[in-house]
């Protein structure tokens, strides 16, 4: 991707608990990144950086439900897991563990808000268990997967991929 085509995420660390929140616009309704979250073949096409493909193991996206993928680079995997609390048509509340670090899972809030006009802001909070969990998750290099992972979506939906 071209990354000065689409805008970056704001991607903040609280100072007063270990928590990221992500915060991106897109030109779509709410609807549409909430699909785009919760279909697992959807998913696959656009989370993670532009260097790995995506392997969904299970999906049921339902509250009460779980999830696995894998992200594949190479003759690498990155195995990610958890389960979804709470499935609504604006928010999803959901466990977010990457199986490289099994002690380590987040616990990630989603919503969206609908700014008119076919826009819409997607808010992400990841609250973890340490603030050093949480600077460690900010110097990984999770910024690039983010922002390769939305502007992959952004094409998705400009395609029509998504209605």
């Amino acid at each position: 991707m071209n990354p000065t085509t689409y805008p970056a995420a704001v991607i903040e660390a609280d100072e007063r608990v270990p928590i990221i929140r992500i915060t991106r616009d897109f030109t779509a309704t709410p609807a549409q990144l909430m699909k785009a979250h919760l279909d697992p073949d959807l998913y696959a096409r656009w989370v993670g950086p532009d260097d790995v493909t995506t392997r969904i193991d299970y999906w049921d996206a339902r509250t009460g439900g779980s999830w696995r993928f894998v992200n594949v680079r190479g003759n690498e995997e990155y195995a990610f897991h958890g389960s979804f609390h709470d499935v609504g048509d604006d928010r999803v509340v959901q466990t977010f563990t990457w199986e490289g670090m099994p002690d380590g899972v987040a616990l990630d809030t989603l919503t969206v808000e609908d700014l008119g006009e076919g826009r819409t802001r997607l808010h992400v909070q990841s609250l973890v268990d340490s603030f050093a969990a949480r600077d460690g998750w900010l110097a990984s290099g999770m910024e690039v997967g983010i922002n390769d992972g939305y502007a992959k979506l952004d094409l998705l939906l400009t395609e029509g991929a998504i209605r």
